[in-house]
């Protein structure tokens, strides 16, 4: 096993990539703590996996607010009696330009999806130094490395993602602190259902994304879960700093004309 031994906390872990991540990394052998806004969910999924064999626990949190995260990573830590792995994965859609942006929908998504991972880090990072060392490990996206048009907020918040992300793979690496970050295309999550709905064709909408992708569909979210589970397990201990994409070929570049 991969992980046997090891202790990650996974936030947005009740759906999508960050569940398909929790149950993976369970799968590998290591203990998890899914934490999530939707506190209910993250113990039902918490649940599921010890049905199979695993160990996990649930924990309600909002990565939003700097009181709950550091309760979430006081608790994670006092259940799993340590962590090795954060999984930074909690985030949200939102669809706009600078034009049609509100304020407060710009503010809400970079406090979400960008400053949550440095709230979390933050409480965590003595813990790792003391430790001698641990895995970080973010959800960026496409949308942080290429322009996207109508999504000025959430690309702008993933820009910031992989930046932090390298900037923290600087600082941590003389205490043996590694930091990654993913950058999925589009993904078959709730998040990107939730985007297709929105639009006035969401069939449409899909079929156009399938085809955005050289490898013809979206990705599922374990394709994500298995370039997590690398990036935290012992074969990528040379590895830190990196932005890995996986995108279908998405920003491989122009396909045939």
């Amino acid at each position: 096993m991969r992980l046997a031994g090891k202790r990650a906390l996974v936030t947005g872990g009740a759906s999508g990539i960050g569940a398909a991540t929790a149950e993976r990394f369970a799968a590998e052998g290591a203990t998890v703590a899914i934490a999530d806004l939707n506190g209910a969910g993250a113990d039902k999924h918490a649940e599921a996996i010890r049905a199979q064999g695993g160990t996990a626990v649930g924990l309600a949190a909002d990565v939003g607010d700097v009181e709950s995260v550091a309760a979430m990573v006081d608790r994670a830590w006092e259940a799993l009696e340590g962590l090795d792995i954060i999984v930074n994965n909690a985030a949200i859609p939102t669809m706009g330009t600078v034009e049609t942006l509100a304020a407060d929908e710009w503010d809400r998504v970079l406090d979400i999806d960008l400053s949550s991972i440095y709230r979390t880090c933050r409480a965590v990072w003595p813990r790792f130094v003391a430790a001698g060392g641990g895995t970080i490990l973010n959800t960026a996206s496409v949308a942080g490395i290429i322009g996207m048009a109508g999504q000025h907020g959430y690309s702008a918040a993933k820009a910031g993602v992989v930046m932090l992300t390298k900037c923290m793979a600087l600082d941590g690496a003389a205490t043996g602190i590694r930091v990654n970050c993913v950058c999925p295309g589009f993904v078959e999550t709730p998040m990107v259902l939730t985007y297709f709905d929105a639009q006035d064709d969401p069939e449409a909408s899909r079929a156009a994304v399938n085809a955005a992708h050289p490898l013809g569909r979206m990705g599922q979210p374990a394709e994500i879960a298995a370039a997590f589970l690398y990036l935290a397990s012992d074969e990528a201990r040379w590895v830190t700093g990196t932005a890995l994409v996986i995108d279908g070929g998405l920003t491989a570049g122009l396909p045939p004309g």
